[in-house]
């Protein structure tokens, strides 16, 4: 089991895929943050479940679209668990839009979506980084082949998870060889997000070789191993889609 005394902070963590993830750190000995911005009684869930794994824990409800909520999460990591290993960026958001309705996508719309997707793991990493620096941390962020592709729920959501991978990259030639920074870029998940257009999504499994989506559990592995189960790798965007995408 890992050491008790190291922290992950998990962005968006009450449900899907930053649930499982916080559970899966919470399992290894970790203290965990289990964050939320809407989804407070599913949060409330996610950190009772790490509490009963016997991992220290802090409930933190702060839009990762807030700057300054960001910044005063990361400084209750430090100030209630006394540091950070590793920082989850997994909260995100979208629009689901026809990519041929172009007028559809307002400024606003894409002012939503960067400013959470983007902009809100920047500032999380920015917050976070001279923590990190002192644990020789990592960083783990939560794209999609959508922005490999280009496919997706919509353009703006392609494009800025296609910036994500970019941003994984450039930090992890900056603060190498302290902090390592890599992505995982998800096909299909099977949660909430998804369940509402499951036309779409078997359409898209018949041209994947193993021919089914991804649990979260299946997902916060990758992210485990990208944090924790690997000192050689940084500046990568691991795929995890079931093979659709070679």
């Amino acid at each position: 089991m890992a050491d008790s005394s190291k922290v992950a902070l998990v962005t968006g963590s009450a449900t899907g895929v930053g649930r499982a993830a916080a559970i899966r750190f919470a399992k290894e000995g970790f203290s965990v943050v289990v964050n939320y911005s809407r989804s407070k009684a599913e949060a409330e869930e996610t950190y009772a479940d790490v509490r009963k794994l016997g991992a220290p824990a802090i409930l933190c409800e702060a839009n990762v679209g807030d700057e300054s909520a960001v910044q005063r999460m990361v400084a209750r990591c430090n100030e209630e668990l006394g540091g950070l290993d590793v920082l989850v960026n997994n909260a995100g958001m979208t629009h689901f839009i026809d990519h041929t309705q172009l007028d559809a996508l307002t400024d606003a719309v894409w002012d939503e979506i960067f400013r959470v997707n983007m902009m809100g793991t920047f500032w999380a990493c920015r917050a976070a980084m001279p923590l990190l620096q002192q644990r020789k941390g990592s960083i783990v962020n939560v794209t999609s082949v959508a922005g490999l592709s280009g496919q997706g729920s919509s353009i703006p959501y392609a494009a800025s998870k296609a910036a994500l991978n970019s941003i994984t990259k450039s930090l992890a030639r900056a603060f190498g060889p302290l902090v390592r920074v890599n992505a995982v870029a998800p096909g299909p998940i099977n949660t909430r997000w998804l369940a509402p257009h499951q036309a779409h999504i078997q359409q898209y499994l018949k041209q994947t070789p193993l021919q089914k989506a991804a649990e979260p559990e299946d997902i916060a592995d990758t992210i485990w191993y990208l944090a924790t189960g690997t000192s050689m790798t940084t500046g990568q965007i691991l795929v995890v889609d079931g093979g659709r995408t070679m």
